[in-house]
């Protein structure tokens, strides 16, 4: 099993719950959709791209595998591993196992008198996969089979990878409804620092993805985690980057001090909305983009 008993143990207590044989693939009730169930809120994506939060499953086929330790990351890198360990499952097994851990997960909605019972009903049927969890999605053997599976289902399939698979990326048979590659650093050095990639060339090996970025047939998204007083700097080359790569959204969104990044990183490391709002205008501003919606909740804008 690549994730130790104990390490298990510690995940599942933070709300995780491993699906299938092996112990790397899970799903994790999004704090979206706690509170689409309560009609007081929905996650950003509802409102950016049509999605329903409550009918969302976030999962991960690959919770111990990453190329990164990003300081800004909400669990514990320790347990990260750069390559595939083992046996793995099959796409089926996860998500047939994925959808009946949601529904365990949320069977006490059914008794909340704050639910909206109708949602509940709707949410034991997820037709949205947030394939962006924890770990590296690109690192799973079968992906292409998992995003298969998920369509077949009538799925769609919003991927988060971090872009230092390019080879991957480039042959993949199968596109997600909406992929989105993470771009954290203007700079190699600012990358090195706030990412600590654990493989060699990975700032090239990410430059190497965001420039086939605009091959791809699905919806495509640049994702930035900003990080006050690390990566919220230098906007002309991020501009620069997101005008090479020529993805149809960008999202800027803040750093949130949750987790295990709090062991990493302060509570000031977390920028405030206003803060958010000039960096992203200077973004926008620098590669003919406007701000096309937000979601203060989040901290969180998007550019087209």
């Amino acid at each position: 099993m690549p994730i130790q008993d104990a390490d298990l143990k510690d995940l599942e207590k933070k709300g995780y719950r491993f699906v299938g044989s092996h112990g790397h693939a899970a799903v994790k009730i999004c704090h979206w959709t706690k509170k689409s169930l309560t009609d007081e809120g929905v996650c950003y994506k509802e409102k950016f791209y049509g999605i329903q939060s409550h009918r969302c499953l976030q999962m991960s086929p690959s919770i111990p595998f990453c190329h990164h330790k990003c300081l800004f990351c909400w669990r514990d890198v320790s347990i990260t591993s750069t390559q595939w360990q083992g046996l793995y499952d099959e796409p089926k097994e996860i998500i047939d196992d994925g959808i009946k851990a949601q529904r365990s997960l949320l069977v006490g909605y059914f008794g909340n008198e704050k639910a909206n019972q109708r949602k509940v009903q709707q949410a034991q049927h997820p037709n949205n996969a947030a394939i962006s969890l924890a770990g590296e999605p690109l690192l799973y053997p079968p992906i292409e089979d998992l995003l298969e599976e998920f369509r077949r289902r009538k799925f769609t399939t919003f991927l988060v990878t971090n872009g230092l698979t390019p080879e991957k990326l480039e042959n993949l048979s199968v596109e997600p409804t909406q992929l989105y590659i993470s771009l954290d650093a203007p700079t190699q050095k600012v990358y090195k620092n706030l990412c600590q990639p654990q493989i060699e060339d990975g700032w090239e090996k990410l430059n190497q993805s965001l420039d086939i970025l605009s091959t791809f047939d699905c919806r495509t998204v640049i994702r930035m985690t900003c990080v006050k007083d690390y990566n919220m700097l230098n906007p002309q080359d991020y501009a620069d980057i997101i005008n090479r790569s020529n993805p149809d959204f960008v999202e800027v969104k803040a750093y949130m001090y949750v987790g295990s990044s709090r062991e990493r990183l302060k509570l000031d490391n977390m920028p405030s909305y206003p803060q958010m709002q000039i960096f992203a205008q200077s973004i926008a501003d620098l590669c003919d983009k406007k701000i096309i919606d937000e979601s203060r909740a989040s901290r969180v804008l998007l550019l087209q």
